[in-house]
């Protein structure tokens, strides 16, 4: 049965990945994801899993090869420098179509920067990241509830498209608690079949998984049907959340923490009679440009909210062509917005009479 537990949010991404069929974890500890690994080394002996600490981040994401090439579900979490590190493995993966599911749990930079959280590593996580033309599927949680539900089908989504899967939560995600319900495990007997696993001949053909293609019209044909893939996602996959949008005059455009902060900003300002909405992007690949467009000609304005000094900008102003301004209010380096803030920029906005196009 399904139950209702008061958990860390690290503990629930981890929780979420054994009951959606995780069996392999790899991993390297660094702050402040620590206790996804601490969790599944435990957790994972207990369903007849394997939990290794590896040497290093570019030790573990190899092993997260090997493992998603032999068929299994598989998982692999850090944080802003250890998914830097990550990023010749996860270009690899993608490259061979291999199913995976990546959590990071992000933190300031550049550098080495601080255990503090931020949202810096938009860019990365949205892409690529790696060398090469690659995506990776990016679900960006803004509470636990979500966080869990977002885990499992991080896996299905894996599974579907043969692609990594980055669940891309901020510092304050990982380290809050909050109420969730989990869903029950899923009965590994129904998952489908992958026939493309390395598991051993027996009797068939051998499978061949590579990332290698010397003549240039292999590679240029490989890269076309990953193209075709990444479409297909764009099509089916899109998830956001519209809220208090209806009849809005101004837009918050944020995700994770930060959109639960200006959540708390649009009821202060519809007290005040200013009709303020958010819209929050789900997945930041693939990103929702066209709901953003069809608000432009509804929208005197649109506000970016971010824990970085401007990275999500980029693409709101993308999907916007020009038709309503577009501001950002950055943070950075461990520091989060607070809804004061926000308020105050969107009243500077109408009281200068900038809510006029």
């Amino acid at each position: 049965m399904a139950e209702k537990l008061l958990m860390k949010g690290n503990e629930v991404l981890a929780e979420a990945a054994v009951r959606a069929g995780c069996r392999y974890f790899f991993g390297y500890p660094i702050t402040p994801q620590n206790e996804i690994p601490e969790y599944m080394s435990w957790r994972l002996p207990e369903v007849g899993g394997v939990y290794l600490q590896a040497e290093s981040e570019v030790a573990a994401i190899n092993m997260v090869f090997g493992a998603a090439g032999a068929g299994a579900r598989v998982l692999i979490s850090s944080s802003g420098p250890g998914i830097s590190l990550m990023q010749e493995g996860i270009s690899y993966i993608a490259a061979a179509e291999l199913p995976c599911v990546i959590i990071n749990v992000s933190r300031g930079g550049p550098g080495l920067g601080g255990i503090l959280p931020a949202q810096s590593d938009y860019f990365q996580a949205t892409r690529g990241g790696g060398h090469g033309d690659y995506h990776l599927i990016v679900l960006a949680p803004h509470t636990l509830q979500e966080a869990f539900d977002l885990t499992v089908l991080a896996f299905d989504l894996a599974d579907k498209y043969r692609n990594p899967v980055m669940i891309y939560a901020d510092g304050f995600i990982g380290q809050m608690m909050e109420p969730v319900e989990l869903r029950d495990p899923i009965d590994l007997s129904t998952l489908p079949p992958k026939p493309w696993a390395i598991t051993g001949a027996k009797g068939r053909e051998r499978n061949l998984i590579k990332t290698l293609y010397l003549e240039g019209d292999k590679l240029e044909a490989h890269n076309f049907r990953l193209k075709r893939k990444y479409d297909e996602i764009v099509r089916n996959e899109v998830r956001y959340e519209l809220y208090m949008m209806d009849d809005a005059d101004f837009a918050i455009a944020a995700y994770g923490t930060s959109a639960r902060i200006a959540k708390t900003a649009v009821k202060v300002l519809r007290d005040k009679g200013i009709k303020v909405g958010v819209i929050r992007p789900i997945t930041l690949f693939p990103f929702p440009y066209s709901v953003y467009e069809s608000f432009a000609n509804q929208l005197k304005y649109i506000l970016v909210v971010e824990m970085s000094m401007g990275q999500l900008i980029y693409d709101v102003e993308y999907s916007v062509k020009g038709k309503v301004p577009v501001g950002l209010l950055p943070h950075a380096g461990g520091i989060a917005p607070t809804h004061e803030e926000i308020v105050s920029r969107i009243l500077e906005r109408v009281e200068s009479r900038g809510d006029q196009r």
